[in-house]
């Protein structure tokens, strides 16, 4: 097991001022290189309480770290709600999201808990978690009426819930070829992330052309 003063020391040593100036431009306070992070967190190894005690320090640094390191299964309902509600910071959220929410054995009864929560990082943390049911275990998930909440919903939802709706959206019309007509008439109709700047090659969030890409390349 690692020490945390020790590992404290070994991410102040990593730290660069060009690369946090860069990273505050996107809303993350660390100047850390996340391959120089990864490959910290890989010399430490999996390490459950060293991860509880980054955590706990609220240092940007420190809680990606701590997402690295940590057994997703050893945290309670409780411990995760309340981490979920902590990640303000983008690549925390991003990280915990995808990293240890979508990781836990309790994804399934966090995703209904956190699904109607007000806080919008709560809500777009379910439905991030509701995307992985529709593309892997759509069974028991009413799709139609997913359908319905995002049509309702999704233009004037905050900006992460947003994103995680659309994300749902996408994954419906290209999974599930039967409600594919319908997400594409969502997907125009709120026209969400129709002018997202997207680099050539890659494909935009926009639904109706993601839908249309994937779609493409899967049955092309």
């Amino acid at each position: 097991m690692a020490d945390i003063t020790e590992a404290l020391a070994e991410l102040a040593a990593l730290e660069d001022p060009k690369m946090r100036a860069a990273n505050e431009k996107r809303g993350d306070d660390h100047g850390i290189n996340l391959s120089r992070m990864r490959a910290l967190a890989k010399r430490i190894k999996t390490d459950q309480l060293l991860a509880q005690q980054l955590w706990a320090t609220h240092e940007t640094s420190a809680q990606l770290l701590a997402l690295l390191i940590c057994r997703p299964k050893d945290f309670t309902a409780d411990e995760l709600d309340a981490m979920l509600r902590e990640t303000q910071v983008p690549k925390v959220n991003d990280w915990f999201v995808n990293y240890v929410a979508k990781k836990t054995p309790l994804a399934e009864e966090l995703r209904v808990r956190w699904f109607d929560d007000a806080d919008p990082t709560v809500a777009a943390a379910a439905w991030s978690l509701t995307t992985v049911r529709v593309m892997k275990e759509p069974d028991g998930l009413d799709l139609s009426h997913l359908l319905d909440l995002i049509e309702r919903d999704m233009r004037d939802a905050p900006q992460r819930p947003q994103w995680a709706m659309n994300e749902t959206l996408a994954n419906i019309g290209i999974f599930h070829p039967e409600h594919r007509a319908r997400a594409l008439a969502i997907g125009e109709q709120l026209q969400v992330l129709a002018d997202y700047p997207t680099a050539p090659g890659c494909t935009s969030p926009y639904a109706p052309s993601w839908i249309g890409e994937i779609v493409r390349r899967r049955e092309g």
